[in-house]
Protein backbone atom coordinates (compact mmCIF):
# COMPACT_ATOMS: atom_id res chain seq x y z
CA UNK A 1 0.00 0.00 0.00
CA UNK A 2 1.42 3.40 -1.32
CA UNK A 3 0.04 6.60 -0.37
CA UNK A 4 0.72 10.29 0.89
CA UNK A 5 -0.63 12.66 3.09
CA UNK A 6 -1.06 16.37 3.75
CA UNK A 7 -2.18 19.02 6.51
CA UNK A 8 -4.42 21.83 5.85
CA UNK A 9 -5.63 24.60 9.06
CA UNK A 10 -8.81 26.47 8.02
CA UNK A 11 -9.88 29.34 10.55
CA UNK A 12 -13.63 29.70 11.69
CA UNK A 13 -15.09 32.68 14.03
CA UNK A 14 -16.80 30.12 15.69
CA UNK A 15 -15.52 29.16 19.18
CA UNK A 16 -13.99 25.55 19.57
CA UNK A 17 -17.07 23.92 21.35
CA UNK A 18 -19.28 25.52 18.37
CA UNK A 19 -17.11 24.66 16.04
CA UNK A 20 -17.05 20.96 16.68
CA UNK A 21 -20.67 20.49 17.76
CA UNK A 22 -20.97 22.15 13.91
CA UNK A 23 -18.40 19.98 11.94
CA UNK A 24 -18.20 16.71 13.90
CA UNK A 25 -21.48 16.16 16.25
CA UNK A 26 -24.40 17.89 13.86
CA UNK A 27 -22.13 17.15 10.40
CA UNK A 28 -24.91 14.74 9.58
CA UNK A 29 -28.16 16.81 9.89
CA UNK A 30 -26.14 19.81 8.64
CA UNK A 31 -24.62 18.96 5.07
CA UNK A 32 -28.12 18.30 2.86
CA UNK A 33 -29.56 21.23 4.55
CA UNK A 34 -26.80 23.89 3.96
CA UNK A 35 -25.68 22.66 1.00
CA UNK A 36 -28.14 20.27 -1.39
CA UNK A 37 -26.46 21.17 -4.25
CA UNK A 38 -23.97 18.73 -2.96
CA UNK A 39 -25.34 16.73 -0.17
CA UNK A 40 -28.68 14.84 -1.31
CA UNK A 41 -28.28 12.88 2.40
CA UNK A 42 -26.04 11.32 5.02
CA UNK A 43 -27.47 8.28 6.35
CA UNK A 44 -26.61 6.37 9.46
CA UNK A 45 -25.92 2.64 8.45
CA UNK A 46 -24.34 1.46 11.83
CA UNK A 47 -23.92 2.98 15.21
CA UNK A 48 -25.15 5.24 17.88
CA UNK A 49 -22.89 8.30 15.81
CA UNK A 50 -20.11 7.80 17.97
CA UNK A 51 -16.90 5.29 17.60
CA UNK A 52 -17.28 2.65 15.26
CA UNK A 53 -20.74 4.04 13.35
CA UNK A 54 -20.55 3.57 9.26
CA UNK A 55 -22.65 6.58 7.58
CA UNK A 56 -23.03 6.80 3.58
CA UNK A 57 -23.26 10.55 1.92
CA UNK A 58 -25.29 10.49 -1.27
CA UNK A 59 -24.15 13.00 -3.33
CA UNK A 60 -26.16 15.38 -5.69
CA UNK A 61 -26.17 14.56 -9.14
CA UNK A 62 -23.31 16.28 -11.23
CA UNK A 63 -21.23 16.58 -8.17
CA UNK A 64 -18.63 14.32 -9.31
CA UNK A 65 -19.08 11.36 -7.82
CA UNK A 66 -21.90 10.42 -6.12
CA UNK A 67 -21.35 8.32 -2.64
CA UNK A 68 -18.86 8.02 0.24
CA UNK A 69 -18.33 5.56 3.47
CA UNK A 70 -17.41 6.78 6.49
CA UNK A 71 -16.38 5.33 9.85
CA UNK A 72 -15.94 7.42 12.66
CA UNK A 73 -13.04 6.06 15.04
CA UNK A 74 -12.87 9.18 17.37
CA UNK A 75 -15.40 11.35 18.58
CA UNK A 76 -13.92 13.27 21.68
CA UNK A 77 -15.56 16.40 23.08
CA UNK A 78 -13.40 16.70 25.49
CA UNK A 79 -9.95 17.14 23.59
CA UNK A 80 -12.30 18.38 20.56
CA UNK A 81 -10.59 15.42 18.03
CA UNK A 82 -12.65 13.72 15.38
CA UNK A 83 -10.97 11.28 13.08
CA UNK A 84 -12.61 9.27 10.46
CA UNK A 85 -11.98 7.10 7.67
CA UNK A 86 -13.56 7.27 4.16
CA UNK A 87 -13.78 3.09 3.49
CA UNK A 88 -15.62 3.11 -0.12
CA UNK A 89 -16.55 5.54 -2.24
CA UNK A 90 -16.63 5.66 -6.15
CA UNK A 91 -14.40 8.82 -6.17
CA UNK A 92 -11.46 5.94 -5.53
CA UNK A 93 -11.52 4.59 -8.84
CA UNK A 94 -9.69 1.61 -7.93
CA UNK A 95 -7.01 3.62 -7.09
CA UNK A 96 -7.48 4.80 -3.20
CA UNK A 97 -8.32 2.08 -0.94
CA UNK A 98 -9.43 4.60 1.98
CA UNK A 99 -9.23 8.08 3.24
CA UNK A 100 -8.13 9.03 6.82
CA UNK A 101 -8.86 12.31 8.49
CA UNK A 102 -7.90 13.36 11.84
CA UNK A 103 -9.31 16.75 12.98
CA UNK A 104 -8.20 19.00 15.65
CA UNK A 105 -10.55 21.76 17.28
CA UNK A 106 -8.07 24.50 18.63
CA UNK A 107 -8.77 27.99 20.49
CA UNK A 108 -7.54 30.91 18.47
CA UNK A 109 -6.35 33.95 19.55
CA UNK A 110 -9.21 36.08 18.31
CA UNK A 111 -11.96 33.66 19.89
CA UNK A 112 -12.52 31.33 16.89
CA UNK A 113 -10.90 27.92 15.78
CA UNK A 114 -7.87 26.87 13.88
CA UNK A 115 -9.37 23.39 12.59
CA UNK A 116 -6.20 21.40 11.73
CA UNK A 117 -7.08 18.20 9.40
CA UNK A 118 -4.40 15.72 8.97
CA UNK A 119 -5.24 13.79 5.99
CA UNK A 120 -3.94 10.24 4.97
CA UNK A 121 -5.10 8.97 1.23
CA UNK A 122 -3.92 5.35 1.29
CA UNK A 123 -3.62 3.54 -2.79
CA UNK A 124 -4.38 0.49 -3.20
CA UNK A 125 -1.24 -2.42 -3.72
CA UNK A 126 1.99 -0.60 -5.58
CA UNK A 127 -0.44 2.91 -7.50
CA UNK A 128 1.58 5.58 -7.04
CA UNK A 129 -0.24 8.92 -6.92
CA UNK A 130 -0.22 10.75 -10.58
CA UNK A 131 -1.47 14.02 -11.66
CA UNK A 132 -4.74 13.07 -12.46
CA UNK A 133 -5.39 11.44 -8.95
CA UNK A 134 -3.58 14.77 -7.41
CA UNK A 135 -6.03 16.92 -9.65
CA UNK A 136 -9.09 15.11 -8.26
CA UNK A 137 -7.70 15.71 -4.76
CA UNK A 138 -7.26 19.19 -4.90
CA UNK A 139 -10.84 19.79 -6.38
CA UNK A 140 -12.52 17.51 -3.56
CA UNK A 141 -10.55 19.47 -1.02
CA UNK A 142 -11.97 22.48 -2.58
CA UNK A 143 -15.53 21.50 -3.06
CA UNK A 144 -15.00 20.12 0.95
CA UNK A 145 -14.03 23.83 2.07
CA UNK A 146 -16.94 25.21 0.05
CA UNK A 147 -19.48 22.97 2.09
CA UNK A 148 -17.31 23.54 5.37
CA UNK A 149 -17.81 27.79 4.55
CA UNK A 150 -21.79 27.22 4.10
CA UNK A 151 -22.08 25.07 7.64
CA UNK A 152 -19.88 27.75 9.36
CA UNK A 153 -22.34 30.76 7.80
CA UNK A 154 -25.08 29.03 8.45
CA UNK A 155 -24.32 28.21 12.02
CA UNK A 156 -23.68 31.86 12.08
CA UNK A 157 -26.89 32.85 11.23
CA UNK A 158 -28.87 30.48 13.58
CA UNK A 159 -26.50 30.90 16.75
CA UNK A 160 -29.39 28.40 18.49
CA UNK A 161 -28.34 25.56 16.64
Amino acid sequence: MGGFAKEAEVSTSLPPAKAFKAFAEDLDTLLPKVAPQAIKSVERLEGDGGPGTIKKITFAEGYGFSYAKHRVDVLDKDNLLYTYVVIESDFFNNMVEKISYETKFVAAADGGTSIKVNTTFYTIGDIQITPDLMLQIKEASEKRALILKAIENYVLANPGV
